[in-house]
C-alpha cells in the first residue's frame, strides 16, 4: 500500500511535488486545519500529516489516527501538537528548527532601524502633509553597543549583521563558550553588564521558566538611559507593563516588538506610545522562509515514510525499531542525568563528558549522548530535542566528548556525566537495574542510591548530626510529604548529599529555609519527566 500524506495547512506546490516525486500520495486540503471534526474523521486514512500553525493536533484527533506514523510541522514551534499524546501513539513529530533563522534575524535588524530613525511615525506624519523635519531626531547606529540576550542560531546571525553595521556586540548566553564568542567576534558578558552597557538590547532566547521576564522591572531599571529594546523572540521575555512605565518616564528610549504575551494582540500596554514600533508576529513572514520550511518538511517526511530516516524529530532519537527496546530505559536515564546537570549548573557550560561503562557501551551511544545533552540544555532552551541538542551545543561552543570503557565496578552498566562550567565541575552517575528504573547512584563522587522521581530536592551539606531532623521538620511544617530519602557521604564529618523525592511542588520559601539551615552548601528543586 502506498504511503499517504494529508496536508491540512497551506504548503507550496513545490513541497507537494517533493512528496509525489518520492512516491508518496498527497491529499492537499489547505483549509482543513480549521475544521477539527473533519480532520478527526479522515485522519485514520493517512500515514503522515503535514501542518503549519493553523492545525491543532490534539489527543482527540490522535485517537482516530490508527495509521499515522509522522507529523511534520513546517516551522519551529510545535505548541499546536500534543507531543505526549503523539509519542504515546508512536507518532514521530518533526519540525524545521532552522528554516526561519535568517528571516527572523533580518526582522530584528529592520525593527532596530525603524526604531532608531522613527520611520513609522515619520512616515505617518509626512503622508499626513505635516513635514515635521525637526521632530524626528534619530539615533546613529554606527559605534553603538548592541546587547544580544541569547546568542544561538538567530542571535548569532543578528550579531553578525550588527558587526557589519560597525556596532560593538556584547552577548549574554549561559551556553556560549568564550571560544565560540571569539569566533563570532562578540564579547561575552553577564546580564548585569549587558544591561548597563547596551544602547540596543535584542532578545533571541526561548520562553522558559528561567527566561520569563528576563527583562523584569528590576532588570529594566539597570539599563542604560535611552536604551532601545527589541523583541522578535517570544512574548513574556519582557515585563510589558514595567517597560511601558519606563518608556513613560523617559528612561527607556524606545521599544520594537514583534511578539506579545497575548496573541493576537488587539490591546497591549505598549500600544499607543510614540516611541514604540509593533508588528504582528512577522519574524518568519517572508516568501523565502515559508518556502524553505515547506520544502524541508516535505523532504524529511518523505525520507521517513520511504526509507525510515528520522530528521529533526522532537520526541524520538534516530534509532531503529530493533534497537529501541534495549535503548529505551537508558535513554530515560541519560535524559535524567542531563536534566540533573542542567538544573544545577549556575554558569556557562564549557565541556560535557559522558562516560559509558559496561554493557551500555555496546549500545548506540550517540542516541544516548543526544539524550544527555538535550536534558542538560532543556532547562534554559525549551525547544531542544534529542535530535537538535548536539547541533545546539556545537552552535554554542559546548564541547561534547564520549568515553567508552569496559566495566570495572559493581554495575553491569554505568553512565557518568561530567559537566565543566566556567566556575566548577559537576559529576553525576546512574544506572538501570533489571526492573528498568533509572537510578542516580553517585553525585560529585559521593555514593547515593536514588530512584528518579518527578519532583526531588537535592541538598549538599556538611556531615553533621541533626541535619536530617532539621530538614524533615522544614518539609513537615510546609506540608510536603517525603516519598523516598537517599543519603550519602564521602567520610564521617566530611561532605554529604541527599536526594529526596517529594509529593508535590517545592515552594521557594521552603528552599530558602533549607538553604538557611546550618551546614547546607547547596539546595535545588529538581523536576524530571517520568520514564
Amino acid at each position: 500500500m502506498p504511503r499517504r500524506v494529508l496536508i491540512s495547512d497551506a504548503l507550496s506546490p513545490a513541497a507537494v511535488a517533493i512528496f509525489k516525486d518520492r512516491g508518496v500520495e498527497v491529499d492537499f486540503q489547505p483549509a482543513l486545519g480549521k475544521d477539527k471534526e473533519k480532520l478527526a474523521a479522515i485522519i485514520k486514512d493517512f500515514d503522515g500529516l503535514a501542518i503549519r500553525s493553523a492545525t491543532k493536533v490534539t489527543a482527540e484527533i490522535l485517537e482516530n489516527a490508527s495509521r499515522l506514523k509522522v507529523i511534520g510541522r513546517a516551522g519551529i514551534g510545535v505548541d499546536n501538537v500534543d507531543i505526549p499524546a503523539a509519542t504515546a501513539k508512536g507518532v514521530i513529530v518533526m519540525n524545521t528548527p532552522f528554516g526561519n533563522s535568517i528571516t527572523t534575524a533580518e526582522h530584528a535588524i529592520a525593527l532596530m532601524f525603524a526604531l532608531a530613525r522613527q520611520i513609522p511615525a515619520a512616515d505617518a506624519s509626512t503622508q499626513a502633509g505635516k513635514w515635521e523635519k525637526n521632530r524626528f531626531m534619530g539615533l546613529e547606529i554606527t559605534g553603538k553597543v548592541m546587547g544580544v540576550i541569547g546568542c544561538g542560531n538567530i542571535g548569532a546571525i543578528v550579531a553578525s549583521r550588527a558587526i557589519g553595521l560597525h556596532m560593538h556586540v556584547i552577548a549574554y548566553d549561559p551556553f556560549l563558550s568564550p571560544e565560540k564568542a571569539r569566533d563570532l567576534d562578540v564579547e561575552k558578558v553577564d546580564l548585569d553588564d549587558l544591561l548597563a552597557r547596551a544602547d540596543v538590547i535584542t532578545l533571541h532566547t526561548p520562553l522558559t521558566p528561567q527566561t520569563k521576564h528576563i527583562l523584569s522591572a528590576e532588570s529594566l531599571a539597570k539599563t542604560k538611559k535611552g536604551v532601545r529594546i527589541i523583541n522578535c523572540a517570544r512574548g513574556g521575555l519582557v515585563d510589558e507593563a514595567a517597560l511601558r512605565a519606563l518608556l513613560d518616564s523617559g528612561h527607556v528610549g524606545g521599544a520594537a516588538f514583534d511578539v506579545f504575551v497575548k496573541e493576537p494582540a488587539t490591546e497591549n500596554p505598549l500600544f499607543g506610545h510614540p516611541n514604540v514600533v509593533c508588528t504582528p508576529h512577522l519574524g518568519a513572514s517572508t516568501n523565502e522562509a515559508q518556502e524553505n520550511v515547506a520544502l524541508q518538511i516535505a523532504e524529511q517526511m518523505s525520507d521517513y515514510l520511504t526509507r525510515g530516516a528520522i530528521s529533526n524529530a522532537v520526541n524520538f532519537p534516530s534509532i531503529s525499531a530493533e534497537e529501541a527496546p534495549k535503548l529505551r530505559p537508558f535513554i530515560a536515564l541519560a535524559d535524567h542525568l542531563g536534566s540533573f546537570g542542567g538544573q544545577t549548573v549556575d554558569s556557562g557550560v564549557k565541556k560535557v563528558t559522558i562516560i559509558y561503562e559496561g554493557a551500555v557501551a555496546q549500545l548506540k551511544t550517540k542516541a544516548l549522548t543526544a539524550s544527555v545533552v538535550a536534558g542538560l540544555l532543556r532547562p534554559l532552551l525549551a525547544d531542544v530535542s534529542v535530535v537538535s541538542a548536539p547541533a545546539v551545543a556545537k552552535e554554542r561552543g559546548v564541547v561534547v566528548d564520549e568515553v567508552i570503557r569496559a566495566s570495572d565496578g559493581d554495575y553491569e552498566s554505568l553512565i557518568t556525566l561530567i559537566v565543566e562550567t566556567e566556575t566548577h565541575e559537576r559529576r553525576i552517575s546512574g544506572t538501570v537495574f533489571h526492573a528498568g528504573k533509572p537510578r542516580i547512584i553517585s553525585v560529585n563522587g559521593i555514593e547515593v542510591d536514588a530512584v528518579v522521581a518527578p519532583v526531588m530536592i537535592y541538598v549538599s551539606n556538611d556531615d553533621k548530626p541533626g541535619f536530617v531532623g532539621r530538614f524533615t521538620s522544614i518539609l513537615g511544617a510546609a506540608g510536603l510529604n517525603i516519598a523516598t530519602f537517599a543519603l550519602g557521604r564521602d567520610r564521617e564529618g566530611g561532605s554529604a548529599v541527599a536526594l529526596i523525592a517529594v509529593d508535590g511542588a517545592v515552594p521557594d520559601e521552603v528552599l530558602a529555609d533549607i538553604r538557611a539551615a546550618p551546614g547546607v552548601r547547596e539546595v535545588k528543586a529538581l523536576h524530571f519527566t517520568p520514564a
